[in-house]
């Protein structure tokens, strides 16, 4: 499975992300779903992987904080998943689907060089 990196492609943890992939030569196709949009299923799948919506919506962003504090209160994961599809700046980012049916969410360092560092052997 090739790498695929979600996000939007002027957030600068996205061009962190890019860079350091680009630096390390590994491949990659980019899903910009402020452009194309993302599927309610495609975030399901995430959040089920993640351990719930808590960790696919971008809590800390300017979009999610300014939600009115009954919203914040009464999501859940179907809740989420409908606000992500009408509001994608809400998405963390960058989310990574990668080899072996890796998903990555966020960006750092360690985290890439965990996940796509070849010299390092896997956990």
């Amino acid at each position: 499975m090739p790498v695929t990196i979600y996000g939007i492609k002027n957030c600068d943890t996205m061009k962190k992300a890019f860079a350091w992939l680009d630096e390390h030569g590994v491949a990659y196709s980019f899903h910009d779903y402020k452009k194309s949009g993302i599927a309610a299923d495609k975030l399901a799948n995430w959040i089920s992987r993640a351990g719930g919506w808590e960790h696919v919506v971008n809590k800390s962003g300017l979009t999610f904080r300014g939600l009115p504090e009954t919203t914040k209160g009464s999501l859940d994961d179907e809740r989420a998943i409908a606000l992500m599809i009408e509001k994608p700046s809400m998405i963390r980012r960058p989310i990574i689907e990668a080899d072996g049916g890796k998903l990555i969410i966020g960006f750092s360092d360690e985290s890439f060089v965990a996940s796509f560092d070849r010299s390092n052997p896997a956990p």
